[in-house]
């Protein structure tokens, strides 16, 4: 079952793949035969973008750069071992206001050295994965470790720390999570000792707490709801995260890690010049939980994930130029003395992760990095209205830090104004393309009734002269039904080509949302509050 299974994914990736190459060549030759070459470019560019290219050229010199490090740190380790330093000294908690309520701190932590996570891991159901001081079964692959540290060797060997040395918190803040936070916390405990995990719930009115605390984790719960910034903010200083520890990672509630995220973390925060790690998302497929809408939206955002990760924010997190303008929230990872420096819960923004990197950057803090190795699993909307109540929250909060942080001299806003320009551009002209081809196809449903007021008559000859219905239809259509072929041949998951037939709608959705949210930032404001969306429960 298993071999026929395997067989079918590959033949279904090889089918994808054939029908997205016939797609291209007939589009071309369907575009050039129509005299529609001039629109060619333009419809080329609305399906891939400009940045798309410029950062894909760029993220392949980085991978030739990370291969030519790699290469050399790997033979440097065979002339001599590696030095180790010692671990970053645990400091004890100040005494916080008594403001929140502590719903469990485990008395092991106290019994076992501390919040720092510097003791063994635990034998029981606490963790057994990689502490802070060191990683399972203590056998590190020193070669790994350098060869994937990305931008270790672009400082002294003497200011690179050892990755198993640094100490690391995770913060999983939650509001009304009652479905999801167990399975949040047990991917967290297969990876850190119960004492480094801090649940914070924000005032939820479901059982999230009470589940959090019979893990035996750290709880920490708000009396009165702050909003997701407002809680990490909290935790952080009940508990002095950054205190104690040299690392912070950020979850949320419906977030679970791959078993090499804390490795790949560790690695990347050991160069000195890295201030933040963001997480390689990894958008969850389980079709038999969802709906057909829910698959429709899971395979959309598994296809806009891929590409923007390994085709934009690749070369945008190459050590020569940190560039990127989001380190996603859903998994992230902050050194602490940057953390520190941060404004974390500023008023008036609905969403926090814009602004702590555009922080990162405007501070000059340090670099981001990203990398393949520290994938997480998120849960999408299953919902249309979710999702739309999502992508509304992600671009205005966009637009708010734009406004918040302004314009500096720095490379990262020389490339963020080109990418601002492209978005507000294809979403502009996807919009007037889409409504141009309705106008197209009024007459065609109204049975040429339409044709009968004059001034309908001659736009329609002076548009149909330009771009003839047809035209838009597959000009629009095709190119970007193919990235979802090639998609499906790379996720050998045929249902994708069903589901693509309705990517570009979802695009629409996206772009009129980007549009819409611009006077808002301006105009709206929020206190950061959150309402979770519908979850299901169980692992991803």
């Amino acid at each position: 079952m298993r071999t026929a299974r395997f067989i079918g994914s590959w033949a279904a990736g090889l089918i994808a793949l054939t029908l997205a190459v016939t797609l291209f060549v007939q589009w071309l030759q369907f575009a050039l035969a129509a005299g529609g070459g001039g629109a060619t470019p333009l419809l080329l560019w609305m399906a891939f973008g400009v940045n798309l290219l410029v950062w894909s050229l760029v993220g392949a010199v980085r991978l030739g750069d990370d291969t030519v490090r790699g290469v050399a740190a790997r033979r440097a380790l065979r002339r001599g071992p590696r030095r180790r330093r010692p671990a970053v000294g645990a400091t004890e908690n100040g005494g916080a206001e008594q403001r929140v309520l502590v719903r469990a701190r485990p008395a092991e932590a106290a019994a076992d050295g501390g919040a720092a996570g510097s003791g063994p891991a635990s034998g029981g159901s606490g963790g057994t994965g990689p502490v802070a001081g060191g990683v399972q079964d203590g056998s590190p692959d020193p070669g790994a470790a350098l060869a994937e540290a990305d931008g270790a060797g672009g400082a002294p060997a003497t200011a690179v720390a050892d990755p198993e040395q640094l100490a690391m918190a995770v913060i999983i803040p939650a509001h009304n999570e009652e479905p999801v936070i167990d399975g949040a916390i047990a991917s967290a405990l297969r990876l850190f000792n119960r004492w480094d995990i801090y649940v914070v719930s924000d005032s939820s009115r479901d059982a999230t707490a009470d589940i959090a605390a019979e893990t035996g984790v750290n709880v920490l719960e708000l009396l009165t709801n702050r909003g997701k910034a407002g809680a990490i903010e909290a935790v952080i200083e009940e508990f002095d995260l950054t205190g104690n520890y040299d690392g912070v990672v950020i979850l949320d509630a419906d977030t679970e890690l791959d078993e090499r995220y804390v490795e790949g973390a560790r690695r990347q925060l050991a160069d000195p010049t890295v201030a933040a790690v963001a997480g390689f998302v990894v958008a969850e497929w389980k079709p038999w939980e969802r709906t057909m809408v829910g698959r429709l939206i899971s395979a959309y955002r598994d296809r806009l994930y891929w590409m923007l990760q390994y085709l934009l924010r690749f070369g945008q997190t190459w050590r020569h130029t940190s560039t990127t303008f989001i380190v996603p929230g859903f998994a992230s990872a902050y050194r602490s003395s940057v953390l520190r420096r941060l404004d974390i819960n500023p008023k008036g923004l609905v969403i926090e992760d814009f602004n702590m990197t555009f922080d990162v950057h405007h501070k000059r803090l340090g670099r981001i990095s990203m990398r393949p190795d520290t994938k997480a699993y998120c849960q999408d909307p299953f919902t249309m209205g979710d999702y739309v109540k999502q992508v509304r929250r992600w671009t205005l909060g966009f637009w708010q830090t734009v406004r918040r942080h302004g314009v500096w001299p720095s490379l990262f806003w020389f490339a963020l104004f080109f990418y601002i320009l492209e978005v507000l551009l294809v979403a502009v002209t996807l919009i007037l393309i889409t409504l141009l081809a309705l106008f197209m196809l009024l007459p065609v449903v109204t049975g040429g009734a339409v044709l009968s007021a004059g001034w309908y008559a001659t736009a329609y000859g002076a548009v149909g002269a330009v771009l003839p219905l047809t035209a838009i239809a597959v000009g629009l259509f095709v190119p970007d039904y193919v990235l979802t072929c090639v998609m499906a041949t790379i996720r050998r998951r045929p249902s994708y080509l069903l589901y693509g037939l309705f990517f570009l709608p979802m695009r629409l959705v996206d772009s009129y949302l980007t549009l819409r949210t611009i006077p808002q930032a301006w105009t709206a404001s929020s206190d950061g509050r959150w309402k979770s969306p519908t979850r299901a429960a169980g692992r991803l």
